[in-house]
């Protein structure tokens, strides 16, 4: 099927791939940028086939990830589901539920809409990776307003139906999950999300790699589509957790230095009452950490700040907190390239970002999460944060299907 800007949103049913072994809470994993090789170390000492080794096979070893795969399949590690469909997909824990539809979404549809920058490096890697497997190992996590038959089909499921898989994994998630193979309804679910949008919440870098594979080839074919989690913003309101950063080469001292001739710099004697600060903060705000007491940084000269955007952008845009951060704090004021090497990222944990920067002499970054609405804003105006601006969660967890080629 030949996906154009004008064909809507598109979520087609697929063949699914899944473990068929006794421990699934073992062979699952969080998604591959949130698994550090610590943790891909623990995760592997849990299950030998945990689902790790394929989606982090290491630098030139996409070919092992490849074999891995295909022999699973034939030792029945991993099965494929008999009928193509579409799965309801659940998560809840202390606080939350989300439910969801897992397909396949058309690739190339202006009805995607990426709100973040994407790094050559990610591309590179997870391109390598798809083109070695032939497969989608993990879906993108993608929200829509809905409240049409897809949301009442995926709540009807979910609470009319047993499960395929219903298992609890280790952070305490219960996560369930059934197949939709009714010609019927899977056509009804895609007359109703034909006219809508979808916001990527979360897998930037791996829609671009379906992009990007999708440009391989030229003829139609599964690289067309993309393995994909969607759900519907209107009923499960996703959560959004921001995205430290850690600058290994610039230590705290001197990235206070500087920043004193950019805004207002408060100094405190604990971490805890610097992140009470910057929670209560009004406009941009940054916790600056590392060696030494930790300083707060408001109200960014606006002068400066504006000199810095680049003209093109909204008001918006330039207002979030990570396009201060990125244009006009790390280039102007700190002159450091934002780039994978010079500037590391740490997700959600502020005490993490710190030790992070204590261990490498550098300064931690500690940050609001952006608001939700001035992201949808912006992605609706065809603008992109910078990279690495927002965390959407809760996240699909990965191993509980996944996607083959030559089985769609």
């Amino acid at each position: 099927m030949e996906i154009s800007e004008r064909a809507g949103l598109v979520l087609r049913p697929f063949r699914g791939v899944r473990y068929a072994v006794d421990d699934l809470a073992a062979v699952t994993s969080p998604p591959y940028d949130l698994v550090s090789p610590d943790d891909a170390r623990e995760l592997l000492g849990r299950h030998p086939n945990n689902v790790v080794r394929l989606i982090l096979p290491g630098i030139s070893h996409y070919g092992e990830a490849r074999d891995e795969l295909l022999e699973w399949l034939d030792t029945g590690v991993l099965t494929v589901d008999d009928l193509p469909g579409l799965y309801v997909y659940e998560q809840s824990g202390v606080g939350f539920l989300q439910r969801g539809l897992i397909g396949a979404v058309g690739v190339g549809s202006r009805s995607v809409l990426p709100h973040e920058n994407v790094m050559p490096g990610p591309v590179a890697d997870r391109l390598a990776l798809m083109r070695a497997t032939q497969a989608n190992l993990e879906p993108i996590f993608l929200v829509y307003e809905g409240g049409g038959t897809a949301s009442r089909l995926v709540d009807d499921v979910a609470t009319q139906h047993f499960p395929l898989v219903d298992v609890r994994t280790r952070d305490g998630v219960h996560h369930r999950l059934w197949a939709v193979t009714d010609p019927v309804e899977i056509a009804a679910v895609a007359e109703d999300l034909r006219d809508r949008q979808a916001l990527i919440a979360d897998g930037h870098h791996r829609y671009a790699t379906y992009e990007a594979l999708r440009k391989d080839h030229p003829g139609p074919g599964p690289w067309d589509h993309g393995l994909a989690y969607l759900v519907d913003s209107t009923a499960y309101p996703p959560e959004l957790k921001p995205i430290h950063r850690v600058i290994p080469g610039l230590s705290l001292e001197e990235a206070v230095t500087r920043a004193k001739g950019a805004g207002q710099v408060h100094e405190f004697t604990s971490l805890e009452d610097a992140l009470a600060g910057l929670a209560t903060a009004s406009g941009p705000a940054f916790v600056l950490a590392g060696e030494g007491p930790p300083h707060l940084l408001t109200d960014p000269d606006p002068l400066q700040v504006n000199h810095a955007m680049p003209a093109e952008h909204s008001a918006r845009w330039k207002s979030l907190d990570t396009s201060v951060l990125t244009m006009f704090l790390l280039p102007k004021v700190w002159g450091i390239d934002d780039t994978e090497q010079t500037v590391l990222v740490v997700h959600h944990d502020a005490q993490a970002a710190v030790r992070l920067a204590r261990g490498m002499g550098g300064t931690a970054v500690v940050l609001n999460p952006l608001a939700t609405d001035d992201v949808l804003e912006v992605a609706a105006h065809g603008e992109r944060v910078p990279r690495k601006s927002t965390s959407f969660g809760p996240k699909p967890r990965t191993g509980l299907v996944l996607r083959m080629f030559a089985t769609d």
